[in-house]
């Protein structure tokens, strides 16, 4: 095989609690993980040696500081191959974002070479690899639904959550993940989502319940420091959105609905914000 193209989804969370920060600077987190049908397109040809790569975003970097060509030079040193691979990379998923684009990039291109080359790994020995380029891509080999743990790389496999229209919202401002942990005040937080009756409202495949349960303490900076995500969550539910939601670090905000009717005239209420991304979608499932 010397050519192979890769779907990589994006990923929103339903439900996001931070337990504590650790000693070691990361924090305990506890997550409900949903992949969507937001994705970018990854074409992997086999080439004689060296990795390369492209993109149609001219602003991401197409060197080593990318996770996908990172993901591929860990797979291909480790099993001591002298070809190479060039990258070509079709950008959907908004960067920076809270929706795991970089990670889920990185995730394909581990898939993609495992399978190119003949690796012969189980899912689970490259999500083990996975954890090595960054705690969200262990879940974006996984994907469908799933409750993450610790860093995010321990997962518990959740049934399919029903079909939902999501509505994605990112605003025309960039987010640090490192500002929102470094400011969030992880042990004196009062209020904490109910991931447990969220897991349990997933096992019943109830939409409304899922969204009833929506929580994500990281809004509790992000927040106040950017205004508008609270006005986007506002204009969702005014137009009928069962939950409304920060994912991620943010700044995307994202609304779950019951018809993509409904879901496709809130984004469009939208408008008048002047957002940077704007788009109707919904839940994927696993492969």
């Amino acid at each position: 095989m010397d050519r192979l193209t890769l779907t990589a989804p994006a990923k929103i969370n339903l439900g996001l609690d931070v337990l504590r920060k650790r000693e070691d600077g990361y924090h305990d987190l506890r997550m409900i993980m949903q992949t969507i049908d937001l994705n970018d397109t990854i074409e992997l040809t086999k080439t004689e040696a060296g990795i390369t790569m492209e993109c149609n975003r001219s602003e991401l970097p197409v060197d080593g500081r990318n996770l996908a060509v990172k993901a591929a030079k860990l797979l291909l040193e480790e099993a001591g191959i002298s070809q190479g691979v060039h990258i070509r990379l079709e950008k959907r998923i908004p960067m920076a974002a809270g929706l795991a684009g970089g990670s889920t990039d990185g995730a394909a291109v581990l898939l993609g070479v495992n399978e190119m080359f003949g690796l012969g790994l189980s899912r689970e020995e490259l999500m083990e690899r996975g954890v090595k380029l960054g705690a969200d891509v262990p879940y974006c080999i996984l994907k469908g639904t799933a409750l993450a743990e610790g860093i995010g790389e321990e997962l518990t496999i959740l049934p399919d959550a029903p079909e939902a229209a999501v509505v994605i919202a990112k605003p025309d401002v960039d987010v640090s993940t490192a500002f929102v942990y470094g400011n969030l005040r992880a042990n004196e937080l009062k209020e904490h989502p109910p991931i447990d009756a969220q897991i349990e409202a997933v096992k019943c495949g109830d939409l409304k319940a899922i969204a009833r349960t929506m929580g994500n303490v990281l809004e509790t900076v992000t927040v106040p420091a950017y205004p508008i995500i609270a006005r986007i969550k506002e204009s969702l539910m005014q137009d009928g959105a069962l939950g409304a939601m920060m994912s991620g670090s943010g700044p995307t905000v994202f609304g779950l609905f019951e018809t993509r009717e409904q879901a496709q005239a809130a984004a469009e209420n939208l408008a008048d914000m002047k957002l940077e991304t704007v788009c109707v979608t919904g839940f994927s499932r696993r492969n």
